[in-house]
């Protein structure tokens, strides 16, 4: 959706009644070729917090949304160092576009791949796993680039199963690297609307979301389901 513009939207309510979408065809997922680039942009490096900040997580507990959504098998794009990769379920994969976190993902006797050698690996296969985590890479992409990694990994989603996407409110949005516009509920719900999934809540997580002009760990949370 080219042209989409920033959004200030400050609710954290769940979306008690979700635009209704069309399914998608079942298709088949990708098996070669070359996965976006820009997919697997790096999380955000921690930094020292002050204040309040420090009686919070250091790191967002992803793991609590996929658990709240019952995930098994974890596809994570962006998968970083593996911190939250070791908490899934056995059969679970993490992504990344840096080489030298994939190989200590796969140190810590993790399952990880770059973008490409995914789409040549084993677990290439659609309706692999049970859910898709994307966290704090989309404010780093444009609106080609977010519906392009959708289209390329949501089907290795098995149908029904769920897709978790986060992305930083104003304190960590300004506090990140290289951030490509301010991605909130409303440019979730849109990118997850183009995917063809159906929105089942969007929250803020883990204070209100007033909390997110002044810490950096308040992040948006959309939970989607992939159409069964």
């Amino acid at each position: 959706m080219p042209g989409r513009t920033d959004s200030s939207a400050t609710t954290d309510s769940p979306d008690a009644h979700p635009s209704p979408t069309e399914p998608r065809p079942a298709g088949t997922a990708r098996t070669t070729g070359t996965a976006p680039t820009a997919s697997t942009a790096r999380v955000p490096a921690d930094h020292p917090r002050h204040g309040l900040a420090r009686l919070l997580p250091a790191r967002t507990p992803y793991r609590r949304q996929l658990r709240r959504i019952g995930a098994r098998r974890v596809l994570e794009i962006g998968c970083g160092d593996g911190a939250t990769l070791a908490g899934c379920a056995p059969g679970s994969v993490g992504i990344d576009h840096d080489p030298e976190s994939v190989a200590h993902c796969r140190s810590r006797g993790l399952t990880a791949y770059t973008a490409d050698t995914f789409l040549a690996g084993p677990h290439a296969r659609p309706g692999a796993f049970d859910a898709l985590l994307c966290a704090h890479v989309l404010h780093h992409l444009d609106d080609e680039q977010v519906e392009g990694l959708l289209r390329a990994y949501v089907p290795y989603v098995r149908p029904g199963g769920g897709v978790v996407l986060i992305t930083p409110q104003e304190a960590g949005h300004r506090a990140g690297p290289d951030p490509v516009r301010f991605t909130d509920f409303t440019l979730l719900r849109a990118f997850a609307a183009s995917a063809g999934l159906a929105v089942r809540r969007t929250y803020s997580h883990p204070l209100p979301r007033p909390a997110g002009m002044l810490l950096r760990p308040n992040a948006f949370v959309l939970i989607g389901q992939v159409p069964g």
